[in-house]
C-alpha cells in the first residue's frame, strides 16, 4: 500500500515508523526539512519537503498512484484543504484528518465531510481520543495504564505491584494453578527502569510496573488478584477547561450514575465557555495550582483529579497538589514522554499521551482487517500488536508452544469464534483468529514476520 503521510511531528513520524514497518511504501511532507531529514534518516520512508496542500508537492511525493494520504498537521484547515486536493486533484480513495478546532466536529456540520462536499473519510480528533482515555483510565483507577483490546472484550492493565499484593514473591507459573477461572496473563515487567517480557518462574516484586492482558469481564477480580481494591468515582475536578478538558467534562457528564464533576481553568473566557456548554459541571475561574481554589472544588473529598491543561509541567504539579491535599487518584496529561519517568516518584497514580492516543486511533481506521490495533507502551520501548491471523503466517495451525515466538513477546489472549481465550501452551492458532502479542520494540519485525502483513493483503 502506498501511503502519504502529511506532517512529521511525533504523530506523522509515530504513524510513519508502524506503516514502513509493515513494509509499505511510506513518504513522509512537511514543511520543516528538519522534520523530514529526521523521518528520512531514522526510518525507510521517503521524505518531501513543502507545504501538504499544495497540488505540486503532492504531485512530487507520489500522490498520482497514492492508496492513502494521512493529514497530520498542526493546522486543521491545511490538513482539510490536503484531502480536497488529494480527492479532486489525485482521486486518492481514503483519506483521514486530524482536525482540533470543536467547530469543525459539531455533529450538526457533519455532512460537511460527504464525498461530494469536503471529502474526508475518516476525522480524528485528539480531543475526544483523550477524553475516552481519561474515561478508560477511570474505569481502572487502580492502573497506571489501560487500553481495549479485541472489540472492547479484551483489556490491558498497568498494576503497581505493591507491599500489600497477595502474589508477590510468586512464580507466575503459578497463577494459572491458583486461580485457574482467572483469563488474565501477565504480559510484561518494568523493573528497575527495563521493561521485559516475564518468563513462567519469574517472580513479582513490590515496585515492580506489570501489564497484564485480561478478560473484560475479569478486570475487577484480575485486580483484586494483584493487592487492587476498586473504588468508584463519583466526585471528580478537572484542571484545565480548554477542548481537552471539555470533552473530558461531556464525558463525565453523559457516564450513568451520579457524578459531580468540578473544573477550574484560568483563562476567563474559556470559563465561561465552559460553563455554557456544560449542564452539570460547575466552573470556576482561578489557577488550578491555587490551593484555596482546589480546596473550595473539594479537592480533598475528590475520588479523582484529571490535569489536562496544554502545558506538561502544570498538569504535573496539579497532581501532585492534589494528592498532597488527600485526593486518592490523579492522573496527568503529559506529552513529553520523558517526563513519565518522574511520575511515580511523585506520587502521580496514571497519566495519558495523547500522541499515543492519536496514532493508536488512527492505526485503527487505516487497518484493512489484519493488524487491528497497535499499542504502544512506554517511550515506545515495547508494543501491543494485535492481528488476524493469514493463511500464510507460520503460526496458522501451530499450537502456542511450538510457535518460535522471540524472547521479547509474549501471547495476552486468542480471540476465537467470538470468544476471548487466555493462552495456553496446547491452544492452537487457526487462520482468521485474532490474537494479542506483547512485543519489545526490538521484536516487533519478527512478530510482523510471524503475523506476514504486507502489501498483498491490504
Amino acid at each position: 500500500m502506498k501511503v502519504i503521510i502529511c506532517g512529521a511531528g511525533q504523530v506523522g513520524w509515530q504513524i510513519a515508523r508502524h506503516l514502513s514497518g509493515e513494509l509499505n511504501d511510506v513518504t513522509v511532507v512537511d514543511n520543516n526539512p528538519d522534520l523530514v531529514r529526521r523521518a528520512t534518516d531514522t526510518l525507510d520512508v521517503q521524505g518531501i519537503a513543502g507545504f501538504a496542500s499544495y497540488p505540486d508537492v503532492l504531485e512530487r511525493a507520489g500522490a498520482a498512484d497514492a492508496d492513502m494520504i494521512i493529514a497530520a498537521t498542526h493546522s486543521d484547515e491545511v490538513n482539510m484543504v490536503t484531502c480536497q486536493v488529494a480527492h479532486s486533484v489525485f482521486s486518492i480513495q481514503r483519506k483521514i484528518a486530524r482536525l482540533r478546532s470543536q467547530s469543525y466536529l459539531d455533529a450538526i456540520y457533519s455532512d460537511l465531510y460527504r464525498r461530494d462536499h469536503l471529502p474526508i473519510d475518516v476525522v480524528i480528533s485528539p480531543e475526544r481520543e483523550v477524553a475516552a482515555a481519561a474515561m478508560q483510565r477511570l474505569s481502572a483507577p487502580a492502573a497506571f495504564d489501560t487500553e481495549t483490546f479485541m472489540d472492547g472484550k479484551a483489556q490491558l492493565l498497568g498494576i503497581t505491584i505493591d507491599e500489600d499484593c497477595p502474589v508477590v514473591h510468586t512464580p507466575l507459573r503459578q497463577l494459572t494453578d491458583l486461580f485457574s477461572t482467572l483469563r488474565a496473563i501477565v504480559v510484561g515487567v518494568r523493573r528497575d527502569g527495563t521493561l521485559f517480557a516475564p518468563d513462567p518462574g519469574d517472580q513479582l516484586f513490590v515496585g515492580d510496573n506489570c501489564y497484564i492482558f485480561t478478560h473484560i469481564e475479569d478486570v475487577s477480580r484480575a485486580m483484586e488478584v494483584f493487592g487492587k481494591k476498586e473504588k468508584k468515582q463519583d466526585r471528580v475536578v478537572i484542571v484545565g477547561g480548554g477542548n481537552v478538558g471539555l470533552e473530558v467534562a461531556k464525558a463525565m457528564e453523559n457516564r450513568t450514575g451520579r457524578t459531580r464533576s468540578k473544573m477550574i481553568e484560568r483563562d476567563r473566557k474559556k470559563a465561561e465557555h465552559a460553563a455554557e456548554a456544560l449542564e452539570r459541571t460547575i466552573v470556576l475561574n482561578g489557577d488550578g495550582l491555587d490551593r484555596a481554589l482546589m480546596i473550595e472544588a473539594g479537592i480533598d473529598r475528590a475520588d479523582a483529579m484529571l490535569a489536562v491543561t496544554d502545558d506538561d509541567k502544570t498538569n504535573m504539579l496539579a497532581a501532585v497538589r492534589a494528592k498532597a491535599e488527600g485526593c486518592s487518584l490523579a492522573i496527568a496529561l503529559i506529552n513529553d514522554p520523558t517526563l513519565v519517568p518522574l511520575m511515580a516518584p511523585l506520587g502521580i497514580d496514571a497519566y495519558i499521551n495523547p500522541r499515543s492516543t492519536t496514532v493508536s486511533s488512527i492505526l485503527r481506521h487505516i487497518r484493512h482487517g489484519r493488524v487491528r490495533q497497535v499499542y504502544s507502551i512506554g517511550d515506545a520501548e515495547a508494543e501491543v500488536i494485535e492481528a488476524e491471523v493469514m493463511s500464510t503466517s507460520p503460526m496458522a495451525g501451530q499450537m502456542i508452544r511450538d510457535i518460535d515466538f522471540p524472547e521479547g513477546v509474549l501471547v495476552g489472549a486468542v480471540y476465537k469464534g467470538g470468544e476471548v481465550l487466555r493462552p495456553s501452551g496446547k491452544l492452537r492458532i487457526e487462520e482468521s483468529d485474532v490474537i494479542s502479542l506483547f512485543a519489545i520494540a526490538a521484536d516487533v519485525p519478527e512478530v510482523e514476520r510471524l503475523m506476514q502483513v504486507s502489501i498483498d493483503f491490504f
